[in-house]
């Protein structure tokens, strides 16, 4: 059988990556330009700073993706890209990149919902096995995910408001913190303790079991930084940190286990960029055991076309191929259960 090699893009919010996938499971290449610099003096992503920089390395880095890869342009099977959700200009300027470089090659397009991407990130560790329970955490999404069979996304359950990944820049902002904020709060609350009586939403016997409210978390911290502030006091940082990141965790791992009774599956996938955070690591390790855990690797739990092209292997083998009127969605979203 003939090898299958995939050039994938993602360019959804403020990272512009291409890929380079040979068959199912080797990812040969993942070239990702990250435009964090540009954005931390804003304290978050700017969406027309953030085309803009696409457009300015998307052909650099689909150039890095395919000499990186080992293979020429002769090569490719089939070209992938992120449709959404996403930031409108961001995904316009990938899905024009991709639509341009297929149809100068005569090759086909695969449309790619950026979240399938994050939760198929996890097959560089292993492969799937259905039906399989997804906790999908980053800064714009944060829902649980069943899936039956390959291809079929239901949410769940599914924040209210703010995804958690925005609730951590948020209140890393309040905190004085570097944007993007996790990293540096998640290195925090393992050096402080959780003295602050912080929050859980959500999690009274009449609640929704499954949906998720970080809004009033959020609200909570930013008060108490603005009532010390007033007062001359200074919160000690640690605690903060441990106080808030305890509160989410606390609720991430509740619902999770509540869905694992509701919905028997083979296995929890757990993605996104606050997968990365190593306090949800911890607990996962520690409170879910009876299944596999499986969440990918750090260099690809944030934005990257690797996870696209990955996610783009099931599309391929459905036939679901795009045609050059290929619009960016940037509200698509999963279908609910």
């Amino acid at each position: 059988m003939k090898d299958r090699y995939i050039l994938a893009f993602e360019t959804s919010c403020d990272e512009t990556s291409v890929a380079v996938l040979k068959n199912d499971d080797m990812l040969l290449s993942n070239i990702i330009a990250s435009q964090i610099e540009s954005h931390k003096r804003f304290g978050g992503v700017v969406p027309e700073v953030a085309s803009r920089h696409h457009v300015e390395v998307i052909t650099a880095c689909i150039n890095d993706a395919i000499e990186s890869a080992g293979i020429t342009v002769s090569d490719l099977t089939a070209v992938a890209v992120t449709e959404g959700p996403g930031l409108v200009g961001a995904l316009l300027v990938g899905v024009a990149a991709a639509k341009a470089f297929a149809w100068a090659h005569d090759l086909p397009i695969i449309p790619v919902n950026h979240m399938a991407g994050h939760l198929w990130a996890a097959r560089q560790v292993r492969e799937l096995e259905f039906p399989l329970l997804a906790l999908l955490v980053s800064g714009g999404h944060t829902e649980l995910v069943y899936m039956a069979e390959k291809g079929d996304y239901k949410i769940i359950g599914e924040t209210r408001d703010d995804a958690v990944g925005e609730a951590y820049d948020k209140v890393g902002r309040i905190m004085n913190l570097t944007y993007p904020a996790g990293k540096e709060i998640d290195a925090l609350a393992h050096a402080g303790k959780d003295v602050f009586n912080l929050p859980r939403a959500m999690m009274k016997h009449d609640d929704p079991a499954l949906e998720f409210s970080f809004s009033g978390l959020k609200s909570a911290v930013i008060n108490l930084a603005h009532n010390a502030d007033q007062k001359g006091e200074t919160l000690d940082k640690s605690n903060l940190a441990a106080s808030f990141q305890a509160a989410v965790l606390d609720v991430l791992i509740a619902k999770t286990k509540t869905a694992l009774a509701t919905f028997p599956v083979k296995m929890l996938v757990v993605a996104g960029g606050v997968a990365a955070n190593q306090g949800l690591r911890e607990r996962l390790a520690a409170e879910i055991t009876d299944i596999p855990v499986v969440i990918p690797p750090l260099r690809l739990c944030g934005d990257n076309a690797g996870m696209i092209a990955y996610a783009s292997v099931c599309e391929y083998n459905r036939d679901n191929f795009a045609g050059l009127d290929l619009n960016a969605k940037p509200s698509l979203a999963f279908e609910n259960r």
